[in-house]
């Protein structure tokens, strides 16, 4: 059970998870989260119009994986999450040319952005998902959902977040945040955040003995499911 004990450390409970010596989550990198739409930087699941002068067979429309790959004829998968459409072209030049394409010329342009979403869930007025264009705040995020509701515990407020093959769960108290305690952490695009009595709360409280986090975060990693 989740307790306020503060003489005793946090102790984890089930084998996939472990307590994390660090006090900040760590910064997704770029195939983990989604980029700024106005970064004009390729994101995952962007549709892109690829067109190789002369050679209409190459010519095309792609869509970005979610692992920030795309596929394409002669030169197979090329990342592409974090370029500009400029430097793809440059990137899908050179491979075409080590394909044996004499002078390949390609434009590449974005023609459809996906939303990116935050999720707030739990004992918030307003649960769901919501797009954001930029990394926002722990705070910002709560107000975006209408603020807590009348059953939230603002003691116990968990933000999960996947970055390569962990996720990581961090443990904030929203009180030590406004007292100046420790800095309201940022959240990112695909980030989930979780007020109070939700079921990810509960599932923690199955898995683990937490100490209060007013006056630091506590932070875990938990084997991202396959």
């Amino acid at each position: 059970m989740l307790t306020a004990c503060a003489s005793q450390p946090p102790l984890g409970g089930a084998p996939d998870v472990s307590v994390s010596q660090a006090e900040l989550l760590p910064i997704p990198g770029l195939t983990d989260m989604a980029v700024p739409a106005e970064t004009g930087l390729i994101r995952p699941m962007d549709v892109i119009q690829i067109d190789v002068f002369g050679i209409a067979d190459l010519s095309r429309e792609v869509q970005v994986g979610a692992n920030g790959n795309i596929d394409f004829p002669l030169v197979g998968s090329v990342a592409a999450v974090g370029l500009t459409t400029e430097d793809l072209s440059g990137v899908l030049e050179d491979r075409l040319r080590n394909a044996y394409v004499r002078d390949p010329d390609v434009t590449s342009r974005i023609t459809e952005r996906t939303d990116q979403l935050m999720t707030i869930t739990g004992e918030v007025a307003r649960p769901g998902r919501f797009a954001i264009a930029a990394p926002i705040t722990l705070m910002e995020a709560v107000a975006m959902g209408g603020g807590l509701d009348e059953y939230a515990d603002s003691q116990e407020v968990l933000i999960f977040r996947t970055v390569g093959d962990e996720r990581y769960i961090g443990v904030y108290n929203l009180e030590g945040i406004q007292r100046g305690n420790y800095a309201d952490p940022t959240v990112y695009p695909t980030d989930i955040v979780m007020v109070g009595d939700s079921p990810g709360r509960r599932r923690l409280q199955e898995v683990l003995g937490v100490v209060s986090a007013i006056t630091s975060p506590l932070i875990l990693i938990e084997r991202a499911l396959r």
